[in-house]
């Protein structure tokens, strides 16, 4: 049987049974019988050349003539190949193969194999000017590329886990994932603004975004199967465990990296918004919970290259939402807020954001083992999270959500022994900073491990892949500061009231639940920690945000602004007039708890100067509903 794919002048014809069968060729012709060109095997020759580097091809080249290279096939027949010809019409074989043939694991194998020798041919493309001519100046051939990675994009995302059952199925579609995106910057454009242009003026950028986003949730299922299966499902002398599920984080993270270039790119993600498919019903959303709950379990906890890619992974699915917030045009917030079904997305994404923070501040720094020289970055997932916080606490939609969630944690974190709390948010020293990182993908060597590791007959001998990251830090100084700036934000985030803006029910909610979780036990928030009881906690907590208003009034103007420390001030303020040390006495909780020691009378004779303070105080981001600032808002 054959099928047929027409674009741009070209008639391709692939014979179904050509996957299997090494002699099987294709036939490229003019629309006109009489302008017939010759006759490529181009299955023999992807399926023999797909092995060959850059450098190999670019030798082999140097030696041909008129740019023809010799081969033996595997039936040890000589083939000649028009590496030219080889070139233009590759991309529109691999359309016709994708979209003629059974899209099983031997489908996806070839495609992989023709996506490698296709980003051979394009990094040799700049060194050759027949290549570069065919490749990369042809707008014919860098349209068939676009449609090539749209048509991968779109089968790709429409796998399924139980369509999935091989272990060597799930690698090779998070490989063909990766390599798919990274053609676009390898063949399309290396420069993002020149890739981002040229994606946006495509008719069907919607199905790309759709699909893109699609299919790395797709892989990133795979991956969560993988980290939660020890059985890998192959003979005993395969690749191990921890080998397999490497492979996966890495392909994964390849992949989200390209999507979270594409959103630095300001003309990009303000399209993505205007995805009501992504944004309003919450597609970017669900790609990431899936990342952040991904759960690194037994007998990866040890890995130390699988714990750093998951929180890589975390790290940049986090940085991905921030840009998308950051955008000026359309809220992101208000989008996702428009309907309740997507509003419940985006708390149950807050909520895994805030155990994030939890599961961080739980760990003492002064307590943490010495750095392993095996370590690797583990990207800005502390300091994205909180970034987010911060965001999402700012906005009227998620403050009270965040208050309720989150305020235990917070009190806890005030009622650390003085010295701790000092070191840990009032210091340029501690805690460590976190170390972020670019993922540098070889698009060859990573569809090799795969194709080379499961072709073998003895597939005992799998080498690890080797992976490559390139350091990105920031000083020590300088992200200790953020990180404490943005604390300070969190507070004075939620103790800010808004009239007309802010419901009545959320004027001192922020007060009032401090208040009361400062009678629970704060080692159930934060258990790496010791804490004082009784009123000796009480006191702790004043002396805390008393250092830490003292602190943030030096990271004035550099890292806060004014408004939020005078927040804060007001916060400790209204604090340190309704606490009675007694009422935290030990042998007075149960009374407490029966009691509320702290009545609405203590709340009345607040006085007016604060609570004006706090009205006038309080600042309508561009975040929340996208309002304008009442008149008099940020006056004193």
């Amino acid at each position: 049987m054959l099928s047929a794919t027409k674009n741009v002048g070209i008639i391709v014809y692939v014979g179904n049974c050509g996957l299997s069968c090494p002699g099987s060729c294709m036939q490229v012709a003019e629309e006109e019988p009489s302008m017939a060109e010759q006759v490529i095997d181009l299955i023999s020759a992807v399926k023999e050349l797909h092995g060959l580097s850059c450098q190999e091809l670019n030798k082999l080249l140097r030696d041909s003539e008129n740019f023809t290279i010799h081969f033996h096939s595997e039936k040890g027949s000589t083939i000649k190949i028009d590496v030219e010809k080889l070139a233009g019409f590759l991309p529109l074989h691999l359309i016709a193969v994708l979209m003629s043939s059974d899209r099983d694991e031997s489908l996806l194998r070839y495609l992989l194999c023709g996506i490698r020798l296709l980003h051979s041919l394009c990094d040799l493309a700049p060194r050759n000017s027949k290549l570069e001519q065919v490749l990369l100046d042809d707008v014919k051939v860098s349209e068939q590329l676009l449609d090539l990675v749209f048509y991968l994009l779109i089968v790709l995302s429409g796998y399924r886990q139980e369509n999935c059952i091989s272990c060597s199925l799930l690698l090779v579609h998070s490989a063909l994932v990766a390599s798919s995106l990274h053609l676009l910057s390898g063949c399309i454009s290396l420069q993002w603004q020149d890739l981002v242009q040229v994606l946006l003026a495509h008719p069907k950028v919607d199905i790309f975004m759709d699909a893109a986003f699609g299919a790395v949730h797709v892989a990133i299922r795979f991956l969560q199967v993988k980290l939660s299966d020890q059985y890998t499902g192959l003979h005993a002398k395969s690749p191990t465990a921890e080998q397999i599920v490497n492979y996966i984080c890495q392909q994964c993270e390849a992949s989200l990296q390209i999507l979270q270039s594409l959103c630095q790119q300001k003309v990009f993600r303000e399209r993505l918004l205007r995805n009501k498919e992504l944004c309003g019903r919450g597609g970017v959303l669900f790609l990431a919970r899936a990342i952040l709950n991904l759960n690194v379990t037994p007998p990866f906890v040890d890995s130390f290259t699988v714990v750093a890619a998951i929180s890589r992974l975390k790290a940049k699915v986090l940085s991905i939402l921030l840009h998308l917030c950051e955008a000026e045009s359309i809220s992101y917030l208000d989008e996702v807020a428009s309907s309740p079904g997507s509003l419940d997305l985006a708390k149950s994404v807050v909520l895994e954001i805030l155990e994030l923070l939890k599961a961080a501040l739980s760990k003492d720094p002064n307590h943490l083992s010495p750095c392993s020289d095996r370590t690797f970055p583990m990207g800005l997932l502390r300091l994205n999270a909180m970034r987010l916080a911060d965001i999402f606490s700012d906005d009227s939609n998620f403050r009270s959500f965040i208050t309720t969630c989150f305020t235990k944690v917070m009190t806890a974190i005030f009622s650390l022994p003085h010295g701790d709390f000092l070191s840990i948010w009032c210091s340029s020293e501690f805690p460590p900073r976190e170390e972020d990182a670019t993922l540098e993908y070889d698009t060859f060597a990573a569809a090799g491990w795969f194709l080379d590791t499961f072709a073998a007959a003895n597939l005992s001998n799998a080498i690890n892949l080797e992976i490559t990251l390139i350091p990105s830090n920031m000083p020590q100084a300088m992200y200790a500061h953020q990180r404490t700036s943005l604390f300070v934000k969190l507070i004075a985030n939620l103790h800010c009231f808004v009239p007309n803006i802010c419901e009545e029910q959320e004027r001192n909610l922020f007060l009032h639940k401090f208040l009361e979780c400062m009678r629970m036990d704060p080692s159930k928030s934060l258990p790496g920690f010791s804490f004082t009881s009784g009123a000796q906690r009480a006191v702790t907590v004043c002396r805390n945000l008393r250092s830490l208003l003292s602190h943030a009034e030096s990271l004035i103007p550099n890292f806060l602004n004014e408004e939020d420390v005078q927040l804060l001030r007001v916060f400790f303020n209204q604090l340190q007039s309704l606490i009675n040390p007694a009422d935290f006495e030990e042998n007075q909780v149960q009374e407490i708890k029966s009691e509320r020691s702290i009545s609405l009378d203590k709340f009345s004779r607040l006085s007016i100067d604060e609570h004006l303070q706090v009205t006038n105080m309080g600042r309508a981001r561009k975040t929340i509903m996208g309002s304008i600032d009442p008149p008099g808002i940020n006056e004193k």
